[in-house]
């Protein structure tokens, strides 16, 4: 009996392991990583915030945005590499603000078994073509921002260049955010409407990097970010706001610029 019993668990602890080894997240997955989002979905699983939101979102300030996620315990959702030990984001055009939804992806230096075994397990799971630098693009949707972790990587750490940037602009009609670097910057700040918070830039192409997931949780400094996360990127920094939580920031953020508005008037 007890020997049944330890076989259940062993299948069952495998089961649960191999379940969760997803290179490509998939749907069912995304969707349980993101159980607090009832509403609509993208195709992938992903949290459908709708266009009206994104673009409402714009209009408030990071410390609006601020107040009311911190007040819904999420007190980690804030990034701009301020600190005397690190560079701030680069901002391709400071001047734009951008939102929209977030695909990810997370970048690690290169590991020739670890990448054999990428390969075959995304194989496993549908993908069809090599696991690199181009799969987080190919799922980019109208609306989606690129978010990828590529541990600050400079010199052979660019993630895109001008080729891929309109590849990407093309499909989401939006652009970057990375912690890492881009090549041809001049290409790419000659695409009409995308943008990037890039931590730099350097000629060299991509070398020595793998993709070891796409559209699964990633790191972006000190915040934890979830694929249909919404993103709002302004010259001050990033925010990724939960997708279930981005209506409630946005009442909550124009009734405090209302608020504020009428209190200057009377002063």
């Amino acid at each position: 009996m007890k020997k049944k019993l330890l076989l259940l668990f062993v299948f069952a602890l495998f089961a649960h392991y191999s379940k969760s080894q997803n290179i490509v997240w998939p749907p069912d997955r995304i969707k349980e990583l993101t159980a607090d989002w009832t509403g609509e979905r993208t195709a992938d699983g992903r949290p459908k915030v709708s266009d009206a939101l994104l673009e409402r979102l714009k209009a408030l300030s990071m410390e609006e945005v601020w107040a009311t996620l911190r007040q819904n315990g999420f007190e980690n959702q804030f990034e701009n590499f301020a600190s005397t030990n690190e560079n701030g984001w680069q901002i391709i055009h400071p001047e734009k603000v951008m939102t929209g939804r977030v695909v990810t992806a997370q970048f690690m230096p290169m590991r020739k078994d670890l990448d054999n075994y990428i390969q075959k397990q995304a194989a496993k799971e549908g993908t069809k073509t090599p696991v690199t630098n181009y799969a987080p693009i190919i799922k980019l949707m109208d609306g989606d921002v690129y978010v990828a972790d590529s541990y600050g990587k400079m010199v052979d750490g660019t993630l895109i260049g001008d080729n891929l940037g309109n590849a990407i602009y093309k499909a989401g009609k939006r652009g970057v955010i990375f912690n890492g670097s881009v090549r041809d910057v001049e290409g790419l700040s000659q695409i009409e409407g995308f943008n990037g918070w890039i931590r730099g830039s350097d000629p060299s192409a991509i070398k020595q990097m793998l993709v070891s997931s796409v559209n699964g949780p990633i790191r972006i400094g000190r915040v934890s970010v979830l694929p249909g996360d919404v993103v709002l990127a302004k010259t001050t920094g990033v925010a990724f706001v939960p997708s279930y939580l981005v209506q409630k920031v946005v009442v909550a953020g124009e009734y405090t610029a209302l608020r504020d508005e009428y209190n200057f008037f009377c002063i």
